[in-house]
């Protein structure tokens, strides 16, 4: 039996339609929300939904990326970006809600000897087999808590608009340069380090010893739930 083609038209412009709606009333699970919500003009940077990133592909999870955290953790965001733009400054975010299926990928990552597409741009000088027990790579990330992010510093003005400070080392770089009190670093370096880390902490953030750019809520409301929505 032959389908009238109006028909098939009619069925697939409906599919689209509701797909389209369901991409637009998407609604967050309970304590959290969507960024945009919140900090609107916060410039987001999702690596781990690139090939820009340790892996050098795209991170299960991250397909279509709902760009989204807790509601504390978005207000805390709120005063910070507040604050910095009072210095022509913002925040870029490389990293927010990970679901925990990006983590495992991680995890089944670090078993394949022979994956290092990107070590030269990302890790160097450490052996992929080290990762996990030198702290880069956990069984359980903070992020999939919800109220843990990945930011840098942006100028908000000028030429140099939308261009990130220089912070002496690169996002998700897998080395000492990553560390906070890494030393070898210039003075504006340091600063710009040093502010990145004084303003965040000022609105309820902890810092990470091993990666500059990561900062956890420290009053976080779901401290022990790994999430995987």
């Amino acid at each position: 039996m032959q389908i009238n083609k109006s028909i098939i038209q009619l069925l697939i412009g409906l599919q689209c339609s509701l797909l389209w709606i369901g991409c637009q009333t998407y609604q967050p699970p309970k304590g959290f929300d969507l960024i945009k919500n919140h900090l609107p003009n916060l410039t987001v940077e999702l690596g781990y939904a690139t090939n820009q990133n340790f892996m050098g592909r795209p991170v299960a999870g991250y397909e279509a990326p709902k760009e989204i955290l807790t509601i504390e953790c978005l207000k805390a965001l709120e005063h910070v970006q507040t604050e910095l733009e009072a210095m022509g400054l913002g925040l870029k975010l490389y990293d927010g809600y990970r679901p925990q299926k990006a983590v495992n990928d991680f995890m089944h990552w670090a078993t394949l000897s022979g994956d290092t597409l990107n070590k030269k741009d990302y890790y160097p000088h450490i052996s992929k087999d080290s990762l996990f027990a030198a702290g880069y790579i956990a069984e359980r990330s903070g992020h999939s808590r919800g109220s843990t992010v990945d930011v840098t510093l942006i100028y908000l003005n000028g030429n140099l608009k939308n261009q990130t400070l220089d912070m002496g080392g690169s996002w998700d770089f897998f080395g000492p340069r990553s560390w906070r009190d890494f030393e070898q670093l210039n003075n504006i370096q340091k600063n710009n380090r040093n502010l990145l880390a004084a303003v965040m902490q000022k609105h309820g953030f902890k810092p990470y010893s091993k990666e500059w750019w990561h900062f956890t809520l420290a009053n976080e409301p779901f401290p022990n739930t790994y999430f995987d929505f």
